[in-house]
Protein backbone atom coordinates (compact mmCIF):
# COMPACT_ATOMS: atom_id res chain seq x y z
CA UNK A 1 0.00 0.00 0.00
CA UNK A 2 1.10 3.55 -0.97
CA UNK A 3 1.47 5.83 2.17
CA UNK A 4 -0.38 8.57 1.96
CA UNK A 5 -1.26 11.89 4.56
CA UNK A 6 -4.45 13.28 5.39
CA UNK A 7 -5.57 16.27 7.51
CA UNK A 8 -8.21 15.77 9.82
CA UNK A 9 -10.03 18.70 11.14
CA UNK A 10 -11.78 18.85 14.53
CA UNK A 11 -9.26 15.79 15.48
CA UNK A 12 -10.36 15.68 19.12
CA UNK A 13 -13.95 15.22 18.70
CA UNK A 14 -16.70 12.87 18.00
CA UNK A 15 -15.84 11.46 14.59
CA UNK A 16 -12.16 12.64 14.34
CA UNK A 17 -10.63 10.92 16.47
CA UNK A 18 -12.15 7.88 15.34
CA UNK A 19 -10.98 8.78 11.45
CA UNK A 20 -7.23 9.84 12.83
CA UNK A 21 -6.82 5.91 14.47
CA UNK A 22 -8.22 3.72 12.02
CA UNK A 23 -5.93 5.89 9.27
CA UNK A 24 -2.78 5.29 11.21
CA UNK A 25 -4.09 1.68 11.71
CA UNK A 26 -4.09 1.38 8.14
CA UNK A 27 -0.42 2.72 8.08
CA UNK A 28 -1.14 6.31 6.67
CA UNK A 29 0.26 9.15 7.79
CA UNK A 30 -1.82 11.78 9.74
CA UNK A 31 -1.68 15.32 10.38
CA UNK A 32 -4.40 16.27 13.29
CA UNK A 33 -5.81 19.73 13.78
CA UNK A 34 -6.79 20.69 17.08
CA UNK A 35 -7.43 23.93 18.55
CA UNK A 36 -5.58 23.69 21.82
CA UNK A 37 -3.30 20.83 23.12
CA UNK A 38 -4.54 19.11 25.85
CA UNK A 39 -4.71 15.38 26.89
CA UNK A 40 -6.81 14.14 24.00
CA UNK A 41 -4.19 15.81 21.92
CA UNK A 42 -1.53 14.33 23.61
CA UNK A 43 -3.17 11.22 22.94
CA UNK A 44 -3.26 11.30 19.22
CA UNK A 45 0.42 12.08 18.95
CA UNK A 46 1.17 9.38 21.17
CA UNK A 47 -0.91 7.16 18.35
CA UNK A 48 1.58 8.55 16.01
CA UNK A 49 -0.70 11.67 14.60
CA UNK A 50 1.26 14.77 13.62
CA UNK A 51 -0.93 17.11 15.84
CA UNK A 52 -1.11 20.85 14.49
CA UNK A 53 -2.77 23.86 16.76
CA UNK A 54 -4.48 25.97 14.50
CA UNK A 55 -8.19 27.74 13.74
CA UNK A 56 -10.61 27.16 11.02
CA UNK A 57 -11.17 30.52 10.73
CA UNK A 58 -7.14 31.59 10.22
CA UNK A 59 -6.25 31.42 6.26
CA UNK A 60 -2.38 30.89 7.31
CA UNK A 61 -3.36 28.10 9.43
CA UNK A 62 -5.27 26.48 6.63
CA UNK A 63 -2.25 27.07 4.08
CA UNK A 64 -0.11 25.49 6.47
CA UNK A 65 -2.52 22.84 7.74
CA UNK A 66 -2.87 21.93 3.92
CA UNK A 67 0.51 21.75 2.89
CA UNK A 68 1.51 18.32 1.70
CA UNK A 69 -1.08 16.34 2.42
CA UNK A 70 -3.61 13.92 0.09
CA UNK A 71 -7.08 14.74 1.05
CA UNK A 72 -8.61 15.97 4.79
CA UNK A 73 -11.93 15.58 6.74
CA UNK A 74 -13.13 19.59 7.34
CA UNK A 75 -15.75 19.40 10.41
CA UNK A 76 -16.88 22.43 11.64
CA UNK A 77 -18.45 23.10 15.47
CA UNK A 78 -22.15 24.56 15.60
CA UNK A 79 -20.82 27.79 15.62
CA UNK A 80 -20.74 30.90 13.67
CA UNK A 81 -18.03 31.49 10.79
CA UNK A 82 -18.51 28.14 8.46
CA UNK A 83 -18.95 29.91 5.57
CA UNK A 84 -15.98 32.09 6.27
CA UNK A 85 -14.21 29.21 7.54
CA UNK A 86 -15.29 27.04 4.31
CA UNK A 87 -13.99 29.60 1.74
CA UNK A 88 -10.94 29.87 3.68
CA UNK A 89 -10.41 26.17 3.58
CA UNK A 90 -11.84 25.61 -0.26
CA UNK A 91 -8.78 28.44 -1.14
CA UNK A 92 -6.29 26.66 1.04
CA UNK A 93 -7.21 23.34 -0.58
CA UNK A 94 -6.89 24.38 -4.07
CA UNK A 95 -3.58 25.79 -3.36
CA UNK A 96 -2.38 22.22 -1.67
CA UNK A 97 -3.61 20.42 -4.84
CA UNK A 98 -5.45 18.35 -2.79
CA UNK A 99 -7.17 15.01 -4.39
CA UNK A 100 -10.43 14.88 -2.35
CA UNK A 101 -12.28 16.48 0.91
CA UNK A 102 -14.70 14.67 2.95
CA UNK A 103 -16.78 17.68 4.25
CA UNK A 104 -19.54 17.21 7.16
CA UNK A 105 -22.37 18.73 6.89
CA UNK A 106 -25.89 17.49 8.49
CA UNK A 107 -29.39 15.76 7.11
CA UNK A 108 -30.95 19.14 7.79
CA UNK A 109 -28.42 20.99 5.41
CA UNK A 110 -31.08 23.01 2.71
CA UNK A 111 -31.67 26.39 1.26
CA UNK A 112 -34.43 26.81 3.66
CA UNK A 113 -33.45 25.78 6.96
CA UNK A 114 -34.69 27.97 9.65
CA UNK A 115 -31.95 26.45 11.29
CA UNK A 116 -28.75 29.24 10.86
CA UNK A 117 -26.32 26.27 11.31
CA UNK A 118 -27.97 24.02 9.04
CA UNK A 119 -28.35 26.55 6.29
CA UNK A 120 -24.78 27.86 6.65
CA UNK A 121 -23.93 23.97 6.17
CA UNK A 122 -25.72 24.50 2.70
CA UNK A 123 -24.37 27.15 1.63
CA UNK A 124 -20.77 25.49 2.50
CA UNK A 125 -21.59 22.51 0.31
CA UNK A 126 -22.44 25.17 -2.47
CA UNK A 127 -18.82 27.09 -1.82
CA UNK A 128 -16.65 23.81 -2.07
CA UNK A 129 -18.58 22.47 -5.06
CA UNK A 130 -18.09 26.31 -6.97
CA UNK A 131 -14.60 26.02 -5.74
CA UNK A 132 -13.14 22.83 -7.83
CA UNK A 133 -11.79 20.70 -5.07
CA UNK A 134 -12.47 17.03 -5.50
CA UNK A 135 -15.44 17.24 -2.36
CA UNK A 136 -17.48 14.31 -0.68
CA UNK A 137 -20.37 15.46 1.47
CA UNK A 138 -21.83 13.62 4.01
CA UNK A 139 -24.93 14.45 5.86
CA UNK A 140 -25.54 12.27 8.80
CA UNK A 141 -28.90 12.19 11.31
CA UNK A 142 -28.66 12.33 14.91
CA UNK A 143 -25.41 10.74 16.15
CA UNK A 144 -25.63 7.87 18.52
CA UNK A 145 -24.00 10.09 20.49
CA UNK A 146 -26.79 12.76 21.02
CA UNK A 147 -27.94 10.53 23.84
CA UNK A 148 -24.54 10.94 25.94
CA UNK A 149 -24.62 14.74 25.62
CA UNK A 150 -25.24 16.74 28.83
CA UNK A 151 -28.91 18.42 28.08
CA UNK A 152 -30.09 14.75 26.61
CA UNK A 153 -28.55 11.99 29.01
CA UNK A 154 -29.29 14.70 32.55
CA UNK A 155 -32.81 13.97 32.11
CA UNK A 156 -32.26 10.27 31.08
CA UNK A 157 -30.23 9.91 34.44
CA UNK A 158 -32.04 11.93 36.97
CA UNK A 159 -35.43 11.65 35.64
CA UNK A 160 -36.05 8.21 33.76
CA UNK A 161 -37.01 10.08 30.92
CA UNK A 162 -35.94 11.48 27.40
CA UNK A 163 -37.52 15.16 27.07
CA UNK A 164 -36.58 16.02 23.71
CA UNK A 165 -39.22 17.87 21.99
CA UNK A 166 -39.00 15.45 19.18
CA UNK A 167 -43.01 14.64 18.69
CA UNK A 168 -43.81 11.41 16.89
CA UNK A 169 -41.02 11.68 14.37
CA UNK A 170 -38.36 9.42 14.08
CA UNK A 171 -34.36 8.94 12.87
CA UNK A 172 -32.13 5.73 12.53
CA UNK A 173 -29.35 7.08 15.30
CA UNK A 174 -25.62 6.82 14.01
CA UNK A 175 -22.51 6.50 15.48
CA UNK A 176 -19.86 8.17 15.35
CA UNK A 177 -17.34 5.36 15.02
CA UNK A 178 -19.32 3.63 12.42
CA UNK A 179 -19.35 7.32 10.41
CA UNK A 180 -15.59 7.17 11.13
CA UNK A 181 -14.99 4.27 9.21
CA UNK A 182 -16.87 5.50 5.83
CA UNK A 183 -15.41 8.29 6.09
CA UNK A 184 -11.72 6.96 6.25
CA UNK A 185 -13.01 4.68 3.00
CA UNK A 186 -13.89 7.15 1.10
CA UNK A 187 -11.12 9.48 1.88
CA UNK A 188 -8.49 6.85 1.02
CA UNK A 189 -10.34 5.11 -2.03
CA UNK A 190 -12.50 8.34 -3.19
CA UNK A 191 -12.74 7.80 -7.00
CA UNK A 192 -16.50 6.62 -6.74
CA UNK A 193 -17.34 9.31 -4.34
CA UNK A 194 -16.13 12.38 -5.79
CA UNK A 195 -19.04 14.92 -6.30
CA UNK A 196 -21.63 12.93 -3.91
CA UNK A 197 -23.98 13.77 -0.68
CA UNK A 198 -24.50 10.81 1.54
CA UNK A 199 -26.99 10.53 3.93
CA UNK A 200 -25.71 8.51 6.55
CA UNK A 201 -28.26 6.80 8.91
CA UNK A 202 -27.79 3.62 11.27
CA UNK A 203 -28.99 -0.06 10.26
CA UNK A 204 -32.77 0.93 12.52
CA UNK A 205 -35.35 3.87 12.30
CA UNK A 206 -37.10 4.50 15.94
CA UNK A 207 -38.99 6.87 17.47
CA UNK A 208 -37.88 8.07 20.86
CA UNK A 209 -40.61 5.87 22.71
CA UNK A 210 -39.10 3.00 21.03
CA UNK A 211 -35.39 4.73 22.21
CA UNK A 212 -36.50 4.94 25.64
CA UNK A 213 -37.17 1.14 25.73
CA UNK A 214 -34.23 0.04 24.26
CA UNK A 215 -32.51 1.90 26.84
CA UNK A 216 -34.86 0.53 29.66
CA UNK A 217 -34.01 -2.89 28.38
CA UNK A 218 -29.80 -2.42 28.54
CA UNK A 219 -29.96 -0.64 31.90
CA UNK A 220 -33.15 -2.55 33.58
CA UNK A 221 -34.39 0.68 34.45
CA UNK A 222 -37.23 2.19 33.46
CA UNK A 223 -36.24 5.13 30.85
CA UNK A 224 -39.93 7.12 29.00
CA UNK A 225 -40.13 9.65 26.35
CA UNK A 226 -41.88 12.35 27.78
CA UNK A 227 -41.11 15.38 25.53
CA UNK A 228 -40.33 19.26 27.30
CA UNK A 229 -42.37 21.74 24.94
CA UNK A 230 -39.85 24.56 22.83
CA UNK A 231 -40.01 26.83 24.97
CA UNK A 232 -39.17 24.45 27.86
CA UNK A 233 -36.11 22.88 25.72
CA UNK A 234 -34.76 26.47 25.58
CA UNK A 235 -34.97 26.89 29.20
CA UNK A 236 -33.61 23.76 29.26
CA UNK A 237 -30.35 24.70 26.64
CA UNK A 238 -29.85 27.95 28.82
CA UNK A 239 -28.72 25.90 31.47
CA UNK A 240 -25.86 24.54 29.84
CA UNK A 241 -23.99 27.74 28.78
CA UNK A 242 -24.53 27.12 24.98
CA UNK A 243 -24.57 30.28 22.95
CA UNK A 244 -27.52 31.53 21.51
CA UNK A 245 -26.72 30.71 17.72
CA UNK A 246 -26.32 26.56 19.07
CA UNK A 247 -29.86 26.80 20.73
CA UNK A 248 -31.35 28.10 18.14
CA UNK A 249 -29.74 25.54 15.72
CA UNK A 250 -31.56 22.87 18.54
CA UNK A 251 -34.72 24.41 18.71
CA UNK A 252 -35.55 24.80 14.94
CA UNK A 253 -33.73 20.77 14.25
CA UNK A 254 -36.28 19.76 16.88
CA UNK A 255 -39.44 20.80 14.95
CA UNK A 256 -37.55 19.70 11.56
CA UNK A 257 -37.18 16.49 13.61
CA UNK A 258 -41.33 16.45 14.22
CA UNK A 259 -41.86 17.47 10.38
CA UNK A 260 -40.46 14.47 9.18
CA UNK A 261 -36.24 15.73 8.16
CA UNK A 262 -34.05 12.98 10.36
CA UNK A 263 -36.11 10.01 9.41
CA UNK A 264 -34.34 7.14 6.96
CA UNK A 265 -32.25 4.47 6.68
CA UNK A 266 -29.71 3.13 4.89
CA UNK A 267 -27.19 0.51 3.77
CA UNK A 268 -24.16 2.88 1.91
CA UNK A 269 -21.79 2.30 5.13
CA UNK A 270 -22.05 -1.36 5.38
CA UNK A 271 -21.38 -1.26 1.60
CA UNK A 272 -18.75 0.98 1.70
CA UNK A 273 -16.90 -0.78 4.48
CA UNK A 274 -17.48 -3.77 4.48
CA UNK A 275 -19.48 -3.80 8.28
CA UNK A 276 -22.81 -2.69 9.26
CA UNK A 277 -23.17 -0.02 12.17
CA UNK A 278 -24.12 -0.23 15.44
CA UNK A 279 -27.64 -0.22 16.91
CA UNK A 280 -28.65 1.90 19.48
CA UNK A 281 -28.58 -1.09 21.62
CA UNK A 282 -25.45 -1.92 20.89
CA UNK A 283 -24.49 1.45 21.49
CA UNK A 284 -26.44 1.88 24.60
CA UNK A 285 -24.95 -1.35 26.14
CA UNK A 286 -21.44 -0.12 25.51
CA UNK A 287 -21.95 3.55 27.28
CA UNK A 288 -23.66 1.82 29.75
CA UNK A 289 -22.52 3.35 32.78
CA UNK A 290 -23.47 6.81 31.33
CA UNK A 291 -27.41 5.88 31.72
CA UNK A 292 -26.65 5.12 35.16
CA UNK A 293 -28.11 7.34 38.22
Amino acid sequence: MQQRKYLITGATGKTGVHIVNILLEAGHAVRAMVRQEDARSAALRAAGAEVVVGDLLNHDDLIRATSGVTGAYLCYPVSPGFIQGTAYFAEAARRAGLEVVVEMSQISARENAKSHAARDHWIAERLLDWSGVPTIHIRPTFFSEWLIFPWVRDTIVKEGRIALPYGEGRHAPIAAEDQARFIAAVLTQPAAHIGKAYELCGPVEMDHHAIADEISRIIDRKIVYRPDTLDQYRAHLQQYGLSEFTIQHFIEVAVDYQNGVFKGTDQVIERVTGQAPQTVAEFVRAHRQLFQS
